[in-house]
């Protein structure tokens, strides 16, 4: 089991994607070139969004030519931005599911394959780059520039994660501020499944 703490907030408009990319700040802490990937999400959940309502979330998620199979889930005790996560690359959804439980998945998961079936989706470009601070911490940011798929109708996606890596959040929490106040970037609390699985 690995756990993700990540902070999102929404974009006023699609050119802002481009402007944080070249903002000063991120350009003086990216430690590599940045990575753009293809992106097309499938979530599952059952027909009464079992998973969901135990803010549970599992998608299929291809980047690029890769299948990647994700099981999210809350932390009792901790912040709303941490979660435990399990993924494995994977044929199809049965075979995920065998794996991702054997890692410490939830085992409802088992019980209820029978049920799960796609409910929602997104596709987007995701461009992200690894950032290093000064107190050896590392965050990944990533703009997410797309659409969220609900069974008849889409909603655009603009939005921007970061993502802590490794060390102490102090420093990515500061940066965060500071493109948030520049940028006019407003927070965004509900997940793309929450944000894709509300829609008709």
């Amino acid at each position: 089991m690995g756990q993700e703490l990540e902070w999102k907030r929404a974009l006023p408009d699609r050119k802002t994607a481009e402007r944080i990319l070249a903002d000063p700040d991120v350009t003086r802490l990216a430690l590599e070139q940045i990575r753009t990937y293809r992106m097309g999400s499938t979530y599952y959940d059952t027909p009464d969004r079992t998973l969901g309502r135990g803010w549970i979330t599992l998608r299929c998620r291809m980047e690029n030519d890769r299948r990647v199979y994700c099981v999210k889930a809350p932390l009792p005790d901790g912040p709303k931005e941490l979660h435990s996560e399990w993924e494995t690359e994977a044929e199809d959804l049965a075979a995920a599911l065998e794996l991702l439980t054997r890692q410490g998945a939830p085992s409802e998961l088992l019980a209820l394959r029978g049920q799960l079936a796609p409910v929602c989706g997104a596709a987007f470009t995701r461009r992200a780059v690894l950032l290093g601070f000064a107190d050896g911490s590392r965050a990944e940011l990533a703009l997410d520039l797309g659409e969220l798929r609900g069974k008849t109708s889409t909603q655009p996606l603009a939005e921007l994660e970061l993502e802590q890596k490794q060390g102490d959040f102090a420093q990515t929490l500061a940066l965060l501020a500071a493109l948030s106040a520049r940028y006019g970037l407003q927070g965004q609390e509900k997940s793309k499944y929450a944000r894709a699985s509300a829609l008709d």
